[in-house]
């Protein structure tokens, strides 16, 4: 299954987005939505779920956060996290830490429920792929309109037996410091 993941439109919804969504069945936008209009146009090119991010309307009427499955992957998907990405990051690439941060890392993983696989955000803009206590962190970064020096992008979830595999596109030229891709292991 072929899952497009977008975050941070704020009511921008880029064109290019018909092209690179195309052949999902499924779109899933991590908040920060901006108006019913990005939610019509992504439609046309799959079904979307949403979540409410911080700057959306409560008259958009999308939950604070969503929990589904799909093809047996238990997803989440919120807007913010409970930690900050710079942890999640670190703490996924860190062998040792020290005894605060692992008590961090592990109050940060029990405040997600024990079956799930994919965790799906925003809220940065900052584009990010982690695996972290056999689970997947993704934040595509955002698609709306530039803002700072950060990269422009939204990505793909695909689950195929056996395995997730996370993308994220660029949706213009960026050196975007980040893995381009991540697997993770769905076997028992």
């Amino acid at each position: 299954m072929r899952i497009g993941v977008v975050s941070d439109t704020h009511g921008f919804f880029d064109p290019r987005l018909h092209e690179v969504l195309a052949g999902s069945e499924l779109i899933l936008h991590a908040g920060d939505v901006g108006s019913e209009g990005v939610l019509d146009a992504l439609a046309e090119i799959a079904p979307i779920l949403a979540v409410r991010g911080n700057v959306d309307s409560i008259l958009l009427n999308l939950p604070p956060s969503r929990r589904l499955t799909l093809q047996g992957v238990q997803i989440e998907m919120l807007h913010i996290l409970p930690g900050s990405q710079s942890d999640l990051v670190k703490w996924a690439k860190a062998k040792d830490l020290d005894e605060k941060q692992s008590a961090r890392k592990a109050a940060f993983e029990r405040s997600f429920d024990g079956p799930t696989r994919l965790v799906i955000f925003g809220h940065s803009h900052e584009p990010c792929l982690a695996a972290l206590g056999g689970r997947l962190f993704f934040n595509p970064g955002s698609a709306g309109k530039q803002r700072f020096s950060l990269p422009r992008c939204c990505g793909f979830v695909e689950i195929t037996p056996g395995e997730l595999r996370a993308t994220i596109v660029p949706l213009g030229r960026y050196n975007i410091g980040v893995p381009e891709e991540v697997r993770l292991s769905l076997g028992g």
